[in-house]
């Protein structure tokens, strides 16, 4: 008897290994093709009816998806909000007050809960209108991968791991590396600077006493020494915390390649751009991007996002979601980890169902 249900409890678990992780590899293009079959379109029009009014909210809603997977992987926990005020979540972190378009998010989630209800994860929801906002802005359309569950952690002191805009090439390797992304994906991802705004304490540390001789001409040497003025110009003082500064002036709302010319010119406003030219791989990506197509680009931007996509992400059927998002929660199965002695040997081996609202299958 001992031995029948040693062989039950190891057949049980070995089963519930495979399931989990064919789920962990359930990420593709079409998750929801017919648990939610428009998906896609009603996450399309409910953000073109914002893109279309205010064009600006592009950047940080892309941004909004590159710090939600930079954190945990791709899980949507950038859109939980801080229950504890001495445990701040992400969105109450430094990096990321000035992120803007959660009102977008809330729309577009409630769009297609009343299509589709209890079935699509937030983090799914963040990857399509990070793609959609960039399309709209006349920049490339790329698939999407889906099946994320969403995140239940969110804490303000892992935004440590964003990449800050004072890096280096060997800090950006090193943070880039760490979540499976490479030399190129940095610099096709810094790309999206084509698009958006800076607050000058990004940079202000470059065009006022780079090197601390309080000099007024102690600025960054790797910073085109005229365009310090034009910075200086918006940026009236080292401690302006609120002026901000467009990062591609006369395109910052339009998604294009004319951000690898101002870097080529040692005029991105960030260190991290200025990196992008102390490495044979990027400079030589940079200086394609002069005269190359921008088609290249796009793809390669597309390709990037989807490779970033994939993050640490606990891809499967729905989970969890944001507090912004108000996604009901899915039932799960999984192994939890309790011992049992059976016949002198340790099994460890049990079920943990998570009740709640729905049980979801997202394919």
């Amino acid at each position: 008897m001992a031995s029948n249900t040693l062989f039950t409890l190891s057949t049980t678990l070995s089963l519930l290994l495979v399931l989990s992780t064919a789920d962990a590899q359930d990420l593709k293009v079409g998750f929801y093709a017919k648990s939610c079959p428009n998906l896609e379109a009603i996450v399309f029009k409910t953000t073109a009816r914002f893109i279309g009014v205010a064009p600006t909210l592009a950047a940080p809603l892309l941004r909004m998806h590159f710090h939600d997977c930079f954190i945990r992987g791709c899980e949507g926990s950038i859109l939980l909000n801080t229950t504890n005020k001495n445990a701040p979540a992400e969105k109450d972190a430094p990096p990321n007050l000035s992120l803007r378009g959660y009102h977008v998010i809330d729309a577009v989630k409630a769009a297609v809960e009343k299509a589709c209800p209890g079935v699509v994860s937030c983090a799914d929801l963040l990857a399509l209108v990070a793609r959609d906002v960039v399309t709209q802005i006349k920049g490339p359309h790329w698939q999407v991968e889906t099946g994320r569950r969403d995140g239940k952690v969110s804490i303000a002191l892992e935004t440590r791991n964003l990449p800050p805009p004072s890096a280096n090439i060997t800090l950006l390797k090193s943070m880039f590396g760490a979540v499976g992304l490479n030399a190129k994906d940095i610099v096709v991802l810094s790309g999206a600077h084509t698009i958006g705004n800076s607050h000058c304490s990004s940079f202000s540390n470059r065009i006022y006493n780079y090197s601390g001789r309080a000099d007024f001409t102690d600025t960054d040497p790797k910073l085109d020494s005229e365009y310090v003025p034009r910075l200086r110009s918006k940026c009236r003082s080292p401690n302006d915390l609120t002026t901000i500064v467009e990062m591609d002036p006369g395109s910052f709302r339009t998604f294009d390649s004319d951000y690898y010319k101002l870097v080529s010119k040692r005029r991105g406003i960030f260190e991290s751009d200025a990196a992008l030219l102390s490495d044979p791989e990027t400079k030589a990506y940079v200086a394609r991007r002069i005269n190359g197509p921008i088609e290249e680009f796009f793809r390669d931007f597309g390709e990037s996002m989807v490779k970033m996509g994939r993050m640490e992400s606990s891809q499967g059927r729905m989970g969890r979601s944001g507090s912004n998002a108000g996604l009901s929660i899915a039932r799960f199965v999984f192994p939890a980890c309790i011992a049992l002695h059976v016949s002198l040997v340790l099994v460890v081996c049990s079920y943990v169902v998570c009740s709640y609202v729905s049980c979801v299958d997202g394919i």
